[in-house]
C-alpha cells in the first residue's frame, strides 16, 4: 500500500508545473490515494485512517537537502552527500542508504519485476537485447484552462485540466487500447512557487538513475514500469509539456485509467469511497476476501471494460519560503540504526 501511494505521488510530481521563480520552500500537504478493483477494496479494508482521510506530511527543500516528515516516519535526501536518511520518529533512529546502494537495488528490482511479469504471463524468457517486435507508443498531451474557480485553503484558484493518453503508435486509443491519465489542477498566482520541490526531485532522479521518477523506491518504479510500460512515455511527455501551466497548484487530483481496445468511449466507474472498517471476526474477514476474489474472477472472465487503476490527490495546506537549516537537518538526539 505504501509503495502504490509513492507511485501515485510520483505521477503527480511529474506533472506539477509552477512559476519560474526558484527558492527554498516548505509545504504542509495532504496526500490521498485509492486503488481500483478488488485490490482497492482490500486497501480500504485494512488501510486504516490514512486510506480514508489521507496522509499529512511536511516537505521542505533548502539547497541540496529535502526533508519529508509525517507523524511517525521521515526522510532526508542530501544530493551533495549522495545519501538518504530514513527516520523512525518514534524510536528516534535513522538508517543511511547511499545513492550507489539504492541504484543497485533499483537495477536488481527491475530485473526481478521483469522476470516475474514474464512468468505470470506464461511467456518464455526473453533475451536481454531489445525485442524488435516490441510495441511503440505515442503520447497525446492536452492542457485546457477553464473559467471554473474555487477558494481552497485561503487561495483563489482556477481549474486547469491536463489529459495524457498513451496508445500504440499508428493506432487510435479505441483500436489499440492504452492508458489515460486525467488531472485536475487548481492553480493560483498568489502563492509561493513550489517549483523548487519539483526541481529537487528532478535533480535527485537524474543524479540517482537518469530519467527515472523521483521519490519512488526501487520496488515502486520496477513494479509500475513492468506492469504498465506505457507510463514512461507519459511521464516523459508530462515533463516536457508541464511548463505551459502557470501558477502554483494548490490541489492536484489525478485519475489513471486502463483502456482496453474498443472501450475508449466508455466511462469507467469510480472506485467506492473508503469506509470506516466494520468490526468483524476472522471468519467474516475471510468471507469478505473470498467474495472479492470471486468478484475479480468473474470480472476477468467477462467482456473488457475501461477501469480505474488509481485515483490520487495532493493538497497544499500551507506554503512558505521561510525555511531554516533545522527544517532539513537530522533531529537532535537521533542515533544510527545502520549496520556498522
Amino acid at each position: 500500500m505504501t509503495r502504490m501511494r509513492t507511485v501515485a505521488v510520483c505521477l503527480l510530481l511529474a506533472i506539477a508545473a509552477t512559476a519560474s521563480v526558484s527558492a527554498d520552500v516548505r509545504t504542509d500537504q495532504r496526500v490521498k490515494f485509492q486503488l481500483g478493483g478488488a485490490l482497492g477494496k482490500l486497501v480500504n479494508m485494512f488501510g486504516g485512517k490514512g486510506a480514508r482521510e489521507g496522509v499529512t506530511s511536511v516537505v521542505a527543500v533548502k539547497g541540496d537537502r529535502k526533508a519529508t516528515m509525517s507523524d511517525v516516519t521521515g526522510q532526508i535526501i542530501d544530493l551533495a552527500e549522495e545519501k538518504i536518511y530514513d527516520l523512525d520518529l518514534k524510536k528516534k533512529t535513522y538508517k543511511v542508504t547511499t545513492f550507489a546502494e539504492l541504484r543497485k537495488q533499483m537495477e536488481d528490482a527491475k530485473r526481478d519485476a521483469e522476470k516475474n511479469a514474464r512468468e505470470q504471463a506464461s511467456e518464455p524468457s526473453q533475451p536481454a537485447e531489445k525485442d524488435p517486435n516490441a510495441k511503440e507508443y505515442e503520447v497525446d498531451f492536452d492542457i485546457r484552462n477553464t473559467a471554473e474557480a474555487r477558494t481552497i485553503n485561503g487561495f483563489n484558484t482556477t481549474k486547469s485540466v491536463v489529459t495524457v493518453t498513451v496508445r500504440e503508435k499508428g493506432k487510435t486509443l479505441d483500436q489499440s487500447g492504452g492508458v489515460v491519465m486525467a488531472t485536475d489542477m487548481w492553480m493560483t498566482a498568489n502563492a509561493p512557487s513550489t517549483k523548487e520541490l519539483t526541481d529537487f526531485d528532478l535533480r535527485y532522479a537524474q543524479k540517482l538513475y537518469g530519467p527515472m521518477v523521483a521519490g519512488a523506491s526501487a520496488q515502486d518504479m520496477a513494479m509500475a514500469m513492468a506492469m504498465y510500460p506505457q507510463m514512461k512515455p507519459a511521464l516523459d511527455k508530462m515533463r516536457a509539456e508541464g511548463g505551459k501551466l502557470s501558477g502554483t497548484a494548490i490541489l492536484t487530483e489525478a485519475t489513471v485509467e486502463s483502456v482496453p481496445p474498443g472501450t475508449a468511449n466508455q466511462t469507467a466507474a469510480a472506485p467506492p469511497p473508503p469506509e470506516e472498517p466494520k468490526k468483524r471476526g476472522l471468519g467474516g474477514m475471510l468471507g469478505g476476501l473470498k467474495k472479492m476474489a470471486e468478484s475479480a474472477e468473474k470480472g476477468n472472465s467477462g467482456k473488457a471494460e475501461r477501469a480505474v487503476i488509481m485515483t490520487t490527490s495532493i493538497e497544499m495546506l500551507k506554503l512558505t519560503t521561510d525555511v531554516d537549516a533545522a527544517s532539513v537537518a537530522l533531529p537532535a538526539g537521533f542515533t544510527s540504526s545502520s549496520p556498522r
